[in-house]
């Protein structure tokens, strides 16, 4: 029987390759694929009386129509702060700013900037890539550690490096999913 230490790195490895996949999920949403998303300026953040905000808890920002975001700030002393947070920003969109709401017109992908977009997602992917391998290596380091101590056998460490490498396999594709999925998004 495997000891609870291995049980204990296993279930920490875990977490840490899950939450690489929630960061490479949470980045691609952040990526501009033609479609409007209210996620797509989440991490713009407003100066506002001399604190960095994110936009979401300066304003209610919605997606009435495939290629518009509406930004609607809940202080209107906030709009300017927000519209110039927004055209600083590398969303490379020029806010219209009607005195009420601010409204982001998505403009149509080029086939230039897909291909940019693509490139930019393979690199996120590989980031997470290399998270998921950072936490098999530490764990596996973790189990030949134990054993070294004489905390676990040599056959309960090479079953836990093998629990570990079917997680790391296993993460690995979600993550090469969630590339596919957004790539297609991204093209069409």
């Amino acid at each position: 029987m495997i000891q609870p230490d291995i049980d204990k790195t296993q279930k920490e490895t875990e977490v840490k390759m899950k939450s690489a996949l929630e960061a490479l999920q949470k980045q691609f949403s952040t990526i501009r694929t033609g479609r409007a998303h209210p996620s797509l300026v989440d991490s713009i953040r407003v100066d506002y009386y001399g604190t960095k905000m994110p936009v979401k808890q300066l304003a209610n920002i919605t997606a009435p129509e495939p290629r518009l975001i509406v930004v609607q700030p809940w202080d209107k002393a906030a709009m300017e702060a927000i519209e110039k947070a927004i055209m600083t920003s590398d969303l490379g969109i020029a806010p219209q700013n009607d005195g009420k709401v601010l409204r982001l017109s998505m403009p149509q992908l080029t086939q230039e900037r897909r291909d940019e977009l693509t490139k930019v997602l393979h690199r996120i992917a590989e980031e997470g890539r290399v998270s998921i391998r950072n936490a098999r290596h530490h764990a596996n380091e973790e189990a030949a550690k134990l054993e070294k101590d004489k905390k676990i056998t040599e056959d309960e460490k090479f079953a836990a490096k093998d629990k570990v490498q079917k997680m790391t396999d296993d993460y690995i594709e979600k993550i090469s999913k969630a590339l596919e999925e957004k790539e297609k998004e991204i093209k069409s």
